[in-house]
């Protein structure tokens, strides 16, 4: 791409189209359900994972995507941080591979969707179809830049957002009509601690996730100093307000043990309206059908970008560095993604379908989750090894503080691991939910450690050279 092409893909990207964009790569709405479904103690963990990872991770990201802004996004701050090691190469492929595995899960969605919509019933093989258009339809759109599917990127954020408004909305109305699914209680709104809840606090870690992707886009700015702050704190705060909102309309539909967690949202909305079909809940089921498709475009940005860097730095196969002649989008990485969800499709559709969304969505949260574990302590070291950079933006508090706002957000992080990819008990039930995860987890650990360990020997590390950790800095 020519430097004329890149300053017009850059005028494109105005701070709104940032906003907007952490809007729809942060707020994912068909995750709302899962986490509802841990009843009316799931505000409790909302406000405590604001405060305590939300807030303290949104910092972290301003002052390192403004910091360290290169093209890797977050597999460039870990790599600043330990660049004589294999930890950046775990980063970059523990977060390319959760992306096809999410792809499957939203894929699985379509089908039961597009029946919502248009009445019409889905065989395994035309089912299989649907979720197969769904997946490249993804793939080809992102080979074109963030400036050009802006529209995209912007719709599917007011969507999400309208989506909220009306779920939230449609539970005030039922709660002052009809009362409350679930009782408010003081009890009831005093944590959980069993297994299920636990778990399923990965969710609202997951929803909190996301901000390091606007990283990802600067050459497609107009000052992505001024305007990665303001996005992150303005799409944060928004963030968290229609999270609460939807997970209360949900909450106040369904009782707790109903909720279903790939259709809860709609299932809400359902009984709220009292309407199984008809042009409202047809309408509801085509705007979350475009949320997936936006969850998916918008986070392709950034993961693609992550892949196509690391391979350029030996820590991923070539195939992902491969570029397009045209605009420079990191194709390769796009039909990888779209060749491992289509694997994964094939292989669900083999499986026992009792919950396929939930399945392949828990094994993208445990892969998703470990590629952010490295991020804290390298920001740590960066402030230690790296003091008289200039930081556009810097994460206030002394010394102490920044441990604080470092180690608790790695630790949520690692303890919702736990509680999602290993059974914590041995009956029959929580082994069929958990152990594919576990073992999903693992196979792709090998496959991770395989892949980075040959691409190192066969390509020879680039770390540790001057000229290679030294991140650009041209665009602050």
């Amino acid at each position: 791409m020519n430097e004329v092409d890149k300053l017009s893909t850059k005028k494109k990207f105005k701070l709104m189209d940032a906003i907007l964009t952490v809007i729809c790569v942060v707020f994912v709405a068909e995750a709302a359900a899962p986490v509802a479904s841990i009843g009316n103690s799931q505000f409790f963990w909302w406000i405590l994972m604001i405060i305590a990872f939300l807030l303290p991770y949104g910092l972290i990201s301003s002052e390192l995507g403004t910091t360290y802004n290169g093209d890797g996004g977050l597999y460039d701050w870990v790599r600043a941080a330990y660049p004589n090691g294999k930890t950046a190469g775990r980063v970059a492929w523990y977060y390319w591979i959760n992306y096809p595995l999410w792809m499957a899960s939203l894929a699985v969605l379509c089908p039961d969707l597009i029946t919502i919509i248009t009445g019409i019933e889905f065989g395994s093989a035309s089912a299989m179809m649907i979720q197969l258009v769904f997946v490249w339809l993804v793939v080809v759109i992102s080979f074109f830049p963030a400036g050009d599917s802006a529209w995209i990127l912007n719709g599917g954020a007011i969507i999400k957002v309208l989506l909220a408004l009306i779920m939230g909305g449609l539970g005030i109305y039922g709660a002052m009509t009809h009362g409350v699914a679930n009782e408010y209680t003081v009890a009831s709104l005093l944590p959980s601690f069993d297994s299920n809840s636990l778990s399923y606090i990965s969710v609202i870690i997951f929803n909190c996730l996301g901000f390091e992707v606007i990283c990802t886009l600067t050459d497609s700015m107009d000052n992505p100093k001024r305007d990665i702050p303001k996005s992150i704190i303005t799409g944060g705060i928004v963030i968290a307000a229609i999270y609460i909102f939807c997970a209360f309309g949900i909450g106040v539909a369904i009782p707790t043990d109903q909720i279903s967690a790939d259709t809860g949202l709609l299932d809400a909305m359902i009984l709220l309206t009292g309407k199984t079909s008809g042009l409202f809940i047809s309408l509801m089921a085509l705007l979350f059908m475009m949320t997936l498709f936006g969850n998916m475009i918008s986070w392709a940005l950034g993961v693609n970008n992550v892949a196509a860097y690391a391979a350029d730095h030996n820590d991923l196969p070539k195939v992902y560095a491969k570029r397009s002649g045209k605009n420079d989008m990191p194709t390769g990485a796009a039909v990888m993604n779209g060749i491992v969800a289509t694997i994964v499709v094939i292989i669900g559709g083999f499986l026992p379908n009792s919950n396929l969304f939930w399945s392949f969505f828990s094994l993208n949260l445990v892969m998703f989750l470990i590629s952010y574990v490295p991020i804290f302590p390298a920001f740590l070291k960066l402030r230690k090894i790296d003091p008289d950079r200039e930081r556009p933006f810097k994460a206030p508090g002394s010394a102490g503080m920044l441990k604080v706002i470092a180690i608790v957000p790695m630790i949520l992080i690692v303890v919702s691991i736990i509680f999602t990819a290993l059974p914590l008990s041995f009956d029959a039930e929580t082994l069929e939910a958990t152990l594919p995860i576990t073992i999903g987890s693992v196979v792709f650990f090998i496959i991770g450690e395989v892949i980075i360990h040959t691409c190192r020997k066969k390509h020879g590390a680039v770390y540790g050279k001057k000229s290679d950790t030294a991140i650009n800095t041209d665009n602050l």
